[in-house]
């Protein structure tokens, strides 16, 4: 059973944080995301919230 995308459809990136504002992923994840192991995967689902208040903190 493989981790599923956390994609959104919206694909628009932060120039500061790097990050994706609907999925927070960075570029290079999300095009990694198919050939990369679960485990990654995990950590990368698990680090979102803290992708997001960094997302946050830089918005302002």
């Amino acid at each position: 059973m493989g981790v599923d995308s956390p994609c959104i459809s919206i694909c628009k990136f932060d120039e500061k944080t790097g990050f994706c504002i609907g999925c927070l992923r960075t570029k290079e994840e999300c095009r990694k995301w198919k050939k990369m192991k679960d485990k990654h995967r995990v950590r990368i689902i698990d680090d979102r919230a803290a992708r997001k208040a960094k997302l946050k903190k830089h918005k302002k």
